[in-house]
């Protein structure tokens, strides 16, 4: 049971916070976004998660791209 706790805190301090980025963008609460990806994740058999990680890439690599630079020097 620890190893599943210890799995189950790891991917929540680790997470890609998809769905907290996506319900500040459409102005809603985080919870509600989460419930969507569980609820679409059994209706579609898991497609909804494959969805999930490219959002996550996406944004990780968006937020590589378009990081705010302080000045010339931080490159």
């Amino acid at each position: 049971m620890s190893f599943i706790n210890s799995m189950r805190h790891f991917f929540e301090r680790n997470g890609f916070d998809v769905s907290s980025r996506l319900a500040d963008r459409l102005g809603m609460r985080t919870v509600n976004v989460r419930l969507f990806f569980i609820y679409i994740s059994f209706v579609t058999i898991g497609l909804s998660f494959g969805m999930y990680l490219t959002m996550a890439f996406l944004l990780r690599l968006k937020d590589m791209i378009y990081t705010k630079r302080t000045s010339v020097f931080d490159l």
